[in-house]
């Protein structure tokens, strides 16, 4: 049952005013992430696949296609990326690593409109998705290109209104991986980045610090961003002062985590007026 905007208000009230650690789970959900499941795809179906090559790897991408999907149509595409795992914290935050529990897509479209397309960090070495970090960055990129070519030609996404996002490892590998080279920086209309940012820190990988991060940046060629992350964005602000059409949003929750975009909160609203204009008609 979808909740009352009066009970997320109360409850989003309540948290505050205790400052409850881990308010942003006292808030309820009105959505619920389709699993993903082994079958073929369909209008309002989540599936996991896997690219030719790759069969016999562990190693799937999740496809969503939207309620109203039919063949012939045109629809824009979500990219998103996981964020590490295992990962939990005392808060109640948790990340797998998986890409079947990927989040930030199905929150921005509610499951209506968008395709939504969930990605592996292609682990080479042991034909598996690498649950942490990058696999094979390279790999990884091309997959991504090649996984966004074929829910373009088969299932009539849009070309010119592919926009990439990610929680935690996923908003750095939107840079990472998503500006790594032109001919992948080349499929993005824009990207969403929520809670880190290619750049801002090092974390022990080739390429981490924020000279590198800055070349893969300019790639992006001045198309919009979101940028957000709990608590505070001002690390951002200060890495991207300068670079247009970026929006930056702080959530006032300590909580490293995505389900933000699951709740009817006021986050989530700008997040969805920024898609709406960023992803309009086709150019």
């Amino acid at each position: 049952m979808r909740p009352s905007r009066r009970a997320t208000l109360a409850a989003l009230a309540a948290s505050t005013a205790l400052g409850a650690p881990g308010g942003l789970h006292d808030i309820p959900s009105d959505l619920t992430v389709p699993e993903a499941m082994d079958d073929k795809p369909g209008a309002g179906r989540r599936v996991r696949e896997a690219l030719p090559g790759y069969e016999n790897w562990d190693l799937r991408h999740a496809l969503y296609l939207p309620k109203g999907w039919k063949p012939g149509g045109r629809h824009p595409v979500i990219v998103e990326y996981p964020g590490n795992g295992p990962y939990s914290n005392k808060l109640g935050d948790i990340s797998t690593g998986r890409v079947e529990d990927c989040k930030l897509g199905y929150g921005m479209g509610a499951g209506e409109g968008f395709i939504w397309l969930c990605l592996p960090f292609v682990d080479r070495a042991n034909k598996r998705h690498a649950r942490q970090w990058w696999g094979d960055a390279e790999a990884t990129a091309a997959y991504c290109r090649e996984a966004v070519r074929r829910v373009c030609d088969g299932h009539g996404g849009d070309r010119e209104r592919v926009l990439l996002c990610g929680f935690s490892r996923g908003a750095i590998a939107c840079g990472y991986i998503g500006l790594r080279d032109d001919a992948t920086a080349r499929l993005w209309r824009g990207l969403f980045a929520h809670s880190h940012y290619d750049g801002l820190r090092r974390w022990g990988y080739p390429g981490d610090d924020a000279a590198a991060a800055r070349a893969r940046l300019r790639r992006l060629a001045g198309r919009p961003q979101f940028v957000s992350h709990e608590e505070s964005v001002e690390p951002a602000r200060r890495f991207l002062d300068g670079v247009p059409n970026t929006t930056l949003v702080a959530l006032p929750w300590p909580n490293h985590a995505a389900e933000w975009v699951l709740k009817d909160i006021p986050e989530r609203k700008k997040l969805r007026s920024w898609l709406a204009e960023v992803m309009g008609p086709g150019r």
